[in-house]
């Protein structure tokens, strides 16, 4: 992976007193994170703690109470941020006539595809897709892709924007641990290349023991949060995950 823009280690992003409730029942209480760019923050918990709620929260999809703000720390700037976003999964029906390449145009702009079909845009979107390895695939239907491969392209589209925040929602659900672990090496190297933080949701223990820097432990509220050193061995953490295997 070439190097982008070196993380600067000047910004951040607070999150602050987020709460989320739907009707009577109160699913996100309290929720304080601070996170800096060049660092991957992962979301840990049992199922049904909040995990893919707190990122819809921070995407704006759903209301919620406290607030989110993007700080430069070097002047106390506050400036609207940008957020990339790769989802759990993206349903693709097979034999979908849409290549990467129109998929990709299509985020980009609110031109119909048919109209994109110059040299620039296709050199622009070839040159994202080689920072993931998968310039290859520019012409693959979407709907013939792997798991690993649709990943890939998903990550080229989230960071074409050069947002400051990305979102990994699950992302290696369904794939293969060869596949998965690329994955993570790709995610560790994005982190060290683009002025960016990452919020990751996972459920993979031993992947978030060896690439994140800083996991947060959640259910329904933050029980502890800190290096994975500091997780892993809370009581908290044992808790939370014996009480999993004791449901399961």
């Amino acid at each position: 992976m070439r190097k982008i823009i070196k993380p600067c280690g000047l910004h951040c992003i607070k999150i602050n007193h987020l709460g989320v409730a739907f009707g009577e029942q109160e699913i996100l209480r309290d929720i304080n994170l601070h996170i800096h760019c060049g660092s991957l923050n992962a979301v840990i918990g049992r199922n049904g703690a909040g995990k893919s709620t707190l990122i819809r929260a921070v995407l704006g999809d759903i209301p919620h109470t406290g607030n989110i703000e993007f700080k430069d720390r070097e002047n106390g700037r506050i400036q609207k941020m940008k957020i990339g976003y790769v989802p759990q999964s993206l349903n693709v029906e097979k034999q979908t006539p849409v290549s990467v390449y129109d998929m990709i145009a299509a985020y980009q702009s609110r031109v119909p595809v048919f109209f994109m079909r110059g040299k620039k845009i296709r050199r622009q979107i070839q040159e994202h897709l080689k920072i993931f390895e998968a310039d290859y695939l520019i012409d693959k239907q979407v709907c013939n892709l792997s798991g690993g491969e649709l990943q890939r392209v998903l990550l080229s589209m989230a960071l074409m924007d050069s947002p400051n925040l990305l979102l990994l929602d699950e992302p290696v659900s369904g794939i293969d641990r060869n596949g998965m672990e690329l994955f993570y090496k790709t995610i560790y190297e994005l982190k060290e290349s683009y002025d960016l933080a990452v919020i990751l949701i996972s459920h993979d223990l031993e992947y978030v023991r060896r690439y994140a820097d800083k996991v947060v432990l959640l259910e329904g509220t933050i029980l502890k949060q800190g290096s994975v050193k500091e997780v892993f061995g809370s009581t908290e953490f044992a808790q939370v995950f014996q009480k999993e295997e004791e449901e399961n």
